[in-house]
């Protein structure tokens, strides 16, 4: 049984990983104090041995649980021999851009051996988020979750008597540190992983992997809270659990109106915090999760499954994978109608206590194309990118390139930042109907921002396309939740699309989903000052440059700007 506490001063909470919360109320006034010391591990999976990245020797890392409202230091110790950063994903960090990690954006790396503690509050905010590293491809293994507990009871009527993290990972048998230093050199994709995780593990599937499945005990009659969180590194994901029915009530810590699935599809960096109600007597259920195919590139087909096991079963782990049966509610790897119909039924709750502080109307509206792109080989250099060319990705057609310091201290300092990123598509044409081969733009490499005033009401219109291919691009937006008010298929024609927006209950998230061969349009509250950084959370494109940058300027008030640099900020 999991109690709440809602206390006067800071709650401390102590969790075992993987198990329901263990909370303490505490009367000091200190704040949350976490120490995370970043080592390597050596971890067995799919018959190999391997040392992998951890944070505190655990993979998954170690869950963060405070309450909403609670001042949070957490000193991140490096001992290993590469740089490293750290990112709070979701966590808006109102003034402390300092503490939110993408490396070279908003920090330097921490260096090997030296120590960064990462102070931010947790306000107006409570829910399911999670952190993860942010430089080069260290999240294949260093992630975990971030809870953040409510002062106020759950708005949902349903009792909860437990809660389990589930994190979807990915696992690779080589080790993923030189991945994008290879891309970078050849222009190349990477390799698909060799499985898919839940909390670490492969699952029955897998060779040499039946003990490595994930088991979670439940009781008949019973509420559990699941809360479910995609690390994987390049893959949406569907999941489903064998004859049970799962009620969404928050995504991406918001809180959502209620409503019965059999099925969920999630995006790298989204979080869902779903009821599964264990109206089952007896026996074992598959639970599994396999990739929402929206790519032509080489990607990992297989499938992860872990259980749910009724106290009172006696059945154990199934030794022939032939014998298991997956969910026959577990959408098949193509079904976009099926991801299509669950996305449009999310909405925020809106409620009085919880209102949907959606701009009804906008200052500055941005059009910004997501493209794949192919970029021609230099002379006397080998790429392995297709037809002899370099894979590169852009927006508005720029590859953003990170710099070699931190654009945060720049703009804090006043330096010079180049802030002519295009606020519309340098060319008009026909987005998702070209051919995906022949009309392939060299993308221009750099690292250009845009910048807005402080309060700004701004729209920002994410418009897929069909170069080299059609693809469900899931975009993460640092330092501020947004509302994801019109989504549709093909090209975004302001005239009629607007008249269609949801400006009562659209969903609020950090990570959009925009729809293969379509569009996405967000409107943000821009008020929290500061350099946030926007990209594709899935890695690969990342790495090709499918990022920017916008800057939201300070405004007249010493509550709307930026807090000074801490002291033990890493310097490159």
């Amino acid at each position: 049984m999991m109690n709440q506490y809602y206390c006067d001063s800071t709650t401390i909470f102590i969790l075992s990983l993987l198990v329901t919360t263990i909370p303490f109320c505490s009367t000091s006034t200190t704040s949350n104090h976490y120490h995370f010391n970043v080592e390597w591990r050596n971890i067995t999976r799919l018959c190999s041995t391997k040392p992998i990245l951890t944070v505190n020797g655990r993979y998954p890392g170690p869950t963060i649980a405070v309450n909403e409202g609670d001042n949070v230091q957490i000193k991140v110790t490096n001992g290993v021999s590469i740089n490293t950063t750290i990112h709070w994903h979701g966590i808006k960090q109102v003034r402390t851009g300092w503490a939110d990690g993408p490396a070279y954006v908003t920090q330097c790396p921490i260096r090997p051996g030296q120590s960064y503690t990462y102070k931010f509050t947790v306000s107006g905010q409570r829910g399911t988020l999670w952190w993860h590293a942010h430089i080069a491809w260290q999240r294949a293994t260093v992630y975990g979750a971030f809870i953040i507990y409510p002062r106020m009871p759950y708005p949902f009527a349903a009792p909860v008597d437990a809660e389990v993290p589930i994190i979807f990972g990915e696992w690779w048998n080589l080790p993923v540190e030189g991945i994008e230093d290879e891309m970078k050199m050849y222009g190349s994709g990477p390799n698909s992983s060799d499985a898919y995780t839940i909390n670490g593990l492969p699952g029955s599937l897998y060779p040499c992997s039946v003990q490595d499945t994930f088991v979670q005990m439940v009781e008949y009659g019973k509420t559990y809270m699941l809360r479910i969180i995609n690390a994987a590194l390049n893959d949406e994901l569907f999941f489903a659990i064998a004859n049970h029915t799962l009620t969404v009530v928050e995504i991406d810590a918001s809180y959502t109106k209620p409503f019965d699935t059999e099925a969920i599809m999630i995006t790298p960096g989204q979080t869902f915090t779903v009821l599964l109600k264990t109206n089952q007597h007896n026996g074992m259920f598959v639970m599994a999760a396999r990739p929402y195919l929206t790519t032509v590139f080489p990607f990992d087909n297989s499938t992860t499954i872990g259980f749910l096991k009724y106290n009172k079963a006696t059945t154990a782990l199934i030794t022939n994978t032939s014998n298991i049966i997956l969910p026959h509610n577990l959408p098949h790897m193509e079904d976009h109608a099926y991801a299509t119909k669950f996305v449009s039924q999310l909405r925020s709750l809106g409620t009085t206590q919880y209102p949907c502080k959606v701009p009804k109307n906008i200052d500055k509206r941005v059009v910004i194309t997501i493209s794949l792109n192919l970029e021609d080989c230099p002379t006397n250099k080998t790429c392995k990118g297709y037809n002899g060319k370099r894979f590169a990705a852009a927006m508005n057609n720029q590859s953003f390139v990170r710099p070699l310091t931190s654009i945060l201290e720049w703009h804090y300092r006043n330096y010079s930042l180049t802030q002519d990123f295009p606020l519309k598509p340098p060319h008009v044409f026909d987005y998702t109907g070209v051919d995906p081969l022949t009309h392939n733009l060299n993308p221009n490499f750099g690292t250009k921002l845009f910048a807005v005033e402080y309060g700004t009401r701004l729209e920002i219109v994410l418009q897929g396309t069909s170069f080299l291919n059609v693809e469900n691009h899931p975009i993460h937006i640092h330092g501020h939740n947004f509302f994801i008010v019109g989504t549709g298929f093909g090209n975004f024609n302001a005239k009629k699309d607007i008249g269609r927006y949801n400006l009562v209950d659209p969903p609020e998230r950090n990570t959009v989903g925009v729809p293969m061969g379509g569009w996405a349009a967000i409107r943000i509250n821009a008020n929290n000052p500061g350099v946030w950084f926007m990209h594709c959370h899935l890695e690969e494109h990342t790495s090709w440059g499918l990022a920017s940058g916008f800057i939201v300027k300070s405004g007249a008030k010493p509550s709307q700007r930026l807090l000074p640099p801490p002291d033990d900020l890493p310097q490159c």
